[in-house]
């Protein structure tokens, strides 16, 4: 009898085992990218972990936001195999979908939320702002090439709370201002006055600072209750600069 009960236990347990696994099979089958996005996250908090201060920055709701967004949906078909990578890809245009490391600190920085109204300005592929927009935030995103613009709205359609438009990001979105919340994701030589008048007091804002195509210094300006504005170096980056007319 001791036997019996042994040898139903091992057989109900195979079973259990192979069911499991046939589970993990299917749910690769459904989505082949989900092992690849864990492994980004973990790579993701193991730097949050070694550069100096990012730990309380990148925190688990970002990563997890990260962790759940589709990148690869975001990226031409020609880099799907790369979609996971830790590093900026080729979107076209001479532009490029940020690396998911600045991503993941630029909305850390930013401080998204629920019912905020936030301007991005450089849509790119949507990536960055489809990130925001799993906080709840209302996003207003600016692109100025109309091809790309074009893409990532249609990218973005499955998010109520994303509004885009084709133009001139350095000028802001008049219309909509103020904002809690800015995230540039180009580099401008300075901060567009534009924007600045347009970040809400107590809000923030996250750019990317310095010359063309050389490293500039990612910035966080807040704009406090009163008006004043000060601004804090975060760490070197790499963005292709900001273009317009201006």
């Amino acid at each position: 009898m001791r036997l019996s009960a042994a040898i139903t236990r091992y057989v109900r347990h195979a079973a259990w085992a192979a069911m499991l696994a046939c589970a993990v099979v299917a749910a690769q089958e459904r989505d082949p990218y989900a092992a690849p996005r864990r492994a980004l996250v973990a790579e993701l908090q193991a730097q949050a972990r070694e550069d100096t201060g990012s730990l309380t920055r990148i925190d688990r709701e970002v990563l997890a936001v990260i962790g759940r967004v589709p990148r690869h949906l975001y990226v031409p078909k020609a880099e799907l195999a790369d979609a996971y990578e830790n590093r900026p890809l080729g979107i076209g245009y001479g532009q490029t979908i940020s690396q998911p490391y600045i991503v993941a600190l630029m909305t850390a920085l930013a401080h998204p939320g629920p019912g905020q109204k936030i301007l991005e300005v450089g849509t790119g592929s949507g990536y960055q702002a489809a990130v925001l927009a799993e906080f709840g935030a209302d996003v207003h995103t600016i692109e100025i090439i109309a091809p790309l613009a074009t893409q990532a709205a249609q990218r973005l359609r499955p998010y109520r709370n994303v509004a885009t438009r084709t133009g001139d990001g350095y000028y802001g979105w008049k219309e909509q201002a103020p904002f809690d919340a800015i995230v540039v994701t180009a580099a401008a030589s300075s901060i567009p006055p534009p924007l600045l008048a347009q970040l809400k007091p107590g809000g923030r804002m996250v750019i990317p600072v310095g010359s063309s195509f050389f490293t500039q210094t990612l910035l966080l300006v807040q704009k406090d209750e009163q008006g004043r504005v000060r601004t804090r170096q975060i760490l070197p980056v790499r963005f292709v600069p900001l273009t317009g007319g201006h």
